[in-house]
């Protein structure tokens, strides 16, 4: 048998909620870079541009790389890293932290918990998650879209200074703007990665040598977030777009998602994904959490 055996003492809550937020830290500190490959694919396109970035055109994952690092320099890949720690480690505390606990209380304490409960229980800590981490998550999508280049003035120049030019410029709502879309952004990502982990696991354990542990869960991991990947980037891409947008550009997240297809076509609402698919793979996920 492959894999360590797994611990039969559940980690208590606190433990729950530090370990979760430092591994979605730590994750972060690795795919980070890519996350902002991500997001300057996705708002590429776009009619009205910040910073002068229309004359900029990426090609790719790699490319994209590649071509901040030459004009940007290496440290524009982590534009936004504060906000985007400070994210994570509220988001992913209360999404996973909290996750076994609600899926106990949707499952009325049964060992054996329905796909529904599960995915019900992470709805609901991902929509609390979101609620709370709003704010960091538009601060770091507007660092990350921003052009780090001589000649071109700069939307942001501290996180501090972003969250108080935001609020100062367009009240509280700015803060949460895109709160919705990224809600509905999760709740399609929690259900068809709970979903497809599930059935990737099981296949796994019952098709292959290994147990119960870290590289099951590794490759269950990575198979549930191509698949959710592809079901979720449209509304991701929105969700990009939506948040990073100056006041008046867009009426709503729908008619962001009108202008994108009207303008763009179909395949606007895929850019970046391969980002994501290589990104998904290495981020913590609510169910391992019973086997730490």
């Amino acid at each position: 048998m492959v894999g360590l055996k797994p611990s039969i003492v559940p980690p208590t809550p606190g433990v729950r909620f530090l370990s979760a937020g430092t591994a979605a830290c730590i994750a972060d500190l690795i795919t980070f870079p890519l996350d902002t490959a991500k997001v300057r694919l996705q708002i590429q396109g776009e009619a009205t541009r910040c910073q002068g970035s229309k004359n900029m055109k990426y090609r790719g994952v790699w490319g994209t790389v590649v071509t901040m690092i030459r004009t940007e320099g290496p440290r524009s890949l982590y534009s936004g890293l504060a906000a985007g720690l400070q994210r994570q480690m509220s988001f992913a505390s209360i999404r996973i932290g909290l996750y076994d606990s609600v899926k106990q209380f949707y499952s009325r304490g049964n060992d054996h918990t329905s796909i529904g409960a599960s995915t019900l229980a992470a709805c609901t800590t991902g929509g609390l998650a979101v609620a709370l981490a709003q704010p960091m998550d538009v601060v770091k999508v507007r660092f990350q879209a921003q052009r780090n280049v001589q000649g071109v003035q700069k939307r942001y120049n501290g996180t501090l200074q972003a969250y108080k030019s935001i609020f100062k410029k367009e009240g509280i709502q700015g803060l949460w703007k895109g709160t919705f879309p990224n809600i509905a952004r999760n709740a399609i990502v929690n259900s068809s990665e709970l979903v497809t982990y599930d059935i990737i696991k099981e296949s796994i354990l019952r098709n292959t040598g290994l147990t119960d542990n870290f590289p099951c869960h590794f490759l269950s991991a990575f198979g549930a977030g191509f698949c959710t990947t592809v079901v979720a980037s449209p509304v991701d891409v929105v969700k990009t777009r939506y948040m990073n947008s100056v006041p008046g550009q867009y009426k709503s997240a729908l008619n962001c998602a009108q202008v994108m297809l009207f303008e763009e076509g179909p395949s606007a609402f895929y850019k970046g994904h391969r980002c994501t698919n290589e990104r998904k793979g290495l981020e913590p996920h609510p169910t391992n959490q019973t086997s730490c």
